[in-house]
């Protein structure tokens, strides 16, 4: 059974920058995994040789981005990007939804951290 978690990151970007790192093929090969390639709904990941696959499931232009795995089809689970912009300050935060194993949560809060590093240093912001 997996857990879902909620993470929100501070992302002073234009939402449309960071919509384009979040949407296309090239934007999520430049900070989430090392190649990124699709086909229709299908996006194929790869990270030092290995491939994971996962479906588009939903893609709200300057909004969010939904996938699932294809490992996890026909369960609840997927993974999401979703930009929220404060109405006050314009400020962007990127709250990202996923799903993990109760005992990976540590490790995989670690790894999205990681991974927001580097989309941060892709924007030039850190």
């Amino acid at each position: 059974m997996k857990k879902k978690i909620e993470l929100e990151y501070s992302v002073p970007s234009s939402p449309k920058v960071l919509f384009k790192r979040l949407s296309t093929v090239d934007g999520l090969a430049e900070w989430f995994a090392d190649k990124v390639d699709s086909k229709d709904d299908i996006y194929t990941f790869a990270w030092e040789g290995e491939e994971q696959q996962a479906r588009l499931m939903e893609m709200i232009k300057d909004e969010s981005v939904s996938f699932q795995w294809i490992e996890d089809e026909g369960e609840e689970y997927y993974f999401k990007f979703c930009m929220e912009i404060d109405p006050m300050t314009n400020e962007v935060a990127l709250i990202i939804t996923d799903y993990v194993d109760e005992d990976d949560e540590d490790d995989s809060i670690e790894l999205w951290d990681k991974q927001i590093d580097e989309l941060l240093k892709t924007l030039g912001l850190s």
